[in-house]
């Protein structure tokens, strides 16, 4: 059928709700920026690779600059001596922001339980989706990535979630 057929109306108009609207545009163009420390960055890089391909998803702009990130993938250990950048990186990001802890070392610290490596980035900056593995497959990374942008699209989000969030970095 051609664009000028006879058979599709003259005027064409869609309609929908505002809020299912901004709720499709926001799942549809997540922009991911990655903080690979460890072995887990390395899983995040075969996502991007064809094989998986994040961007099927909408999600292939991946930034390096937070100020054009809205979604923050935390892949890897973090040590303490990292938290402050980690925290830095997180308020540099714009509203609205997502975080995912990829990996258990992100998690909870992992197998690393000494005085150097946090024991979850959960302690300084809110953390909305946890993806457990050591290291994760792609496919876990993907099906937060879809968990997320299933709440983006039914519009779950709630730009108050993390309001009353306190982490160990935000008074000092």
């Amino acid at each position: 059928m051609a664009l000028n057929s006879q058979t599709l109306p003259i005027e064409t108009a869609i309609t929908t709700r505002l809020d299912e609207a901004i709720g499709w545009a926001r799942e549809s163009s997540l922009w991911p920026m990655i903080f690979g420390t460890a072995c887990c960055a390395i899983e995040f890089m075969s996502v991007a690779a064809s094989k998986y391909d994040i961007s099927r998803f909408g999600a292939e702009v991946v930034r390096f600059s937070p100020r054009q990130a809205d979604l923050l993938i935390v892949a890897g250990t973090v040590t303490y001596k990292q938290g402050p950048i980690l925290k830095q990186i997180y308020d540099q990001m714009s509203e609205p922001k997502w975080v995912v802890s990829m990996g258990v070392c992100a998690c909870s610290g992992g197998f690393y339980d000494n005085y150097t490596t946090m024991q979850g980035i959960d302690q300084i900056i809110p953390v909305d989706l946890y993806v457990g593995g050591c290291p994760p497959r792609p496919e876990a990374l993907l099906d937060a990535l879809l968990s997320l942008q299933k709440d983006l699209r039914t519009n779950k989000y709630n730009s108050q979630r993390h309001k009353d969030f306190k982490g160990e970095l935000d008074n000092a």
